[in-house]
């Protein structure tokens, strides 16, 4: 019977104990902060969003972290959503910095942005003309193409002519 009321106290505050891990902290679970784009280069403008501020849905924003300073969020048309943009100074370094968001009430909201050196955006491919000095068939000066053309023709027909003597046994 002892261990029985043991066992049941011990789940008991085991079952208490996870409540309260998992009970919210005032403050910190706010809702989410959306950065966008998430992955940067430096020097890029970043936009932060957030719908968890709730009266006039304005905030103060903290890019410290990444070096941009404080911003402000300010209510937008769309669905009561709290809108702010900063830009992310050109010294930054690689790395993930948290970006967090402080409501009027004083609910703190926070969101990840990562900063790297290449961009994601599509790459564009190269086009056109290379100058390499050795030319081609689909050179800038037609005239040059055409007579670099007349040239092979000209070389090629003497070159046959000269084998054929040669085979007959006619010499040079």
């Amino acid at each position: 019977m002892r261990r029985t009321a043991r066992m049941l106290t011990g789940t008991a505050l085991a079952v208490a104990a996870a409540g309260l891990a998992a009970a919210p902290v005032y403050g910190e679970d706010g809702g989410s902060l959306e950065v966008f784009p998430s992955t940067v280069v430096p020097g890029a403008e970043v936009t932060v969003d957030t719908s968890a501020c709730p009266g006039d849905g304005t905030a103060t924003g903290d890019a410290g972290a990444v070096g941009a300073g404080t911003f402000t969020l300010a209510a937008s048309a769309h669905e009561e959503d709290a809108i702010g943009q900063f830009r992310v100074p050109p010294s930054a370094q690689p790395g993930t910095y948290e970006i967090v968001a402080k409501c009027a009430d004083g609910r703190r909201i926070t969101g990840d942005l990562i900063v790297t050196l290449t961009s994601t955006r599509e790459q564009v491919q190269p086009r056109g003309h290379v100058n390499t000095g050795v030319g081609g068939a689909l050179g800038p000066d037609p005239v040059q193409t055409a007579a670099g053309v007349a040239a092979l023709a000209v070389a090629a027909a003497g070159g046959t002519w000269l084998l054929h003597r040669r085979a007959r046994g006619d010499g040079i």
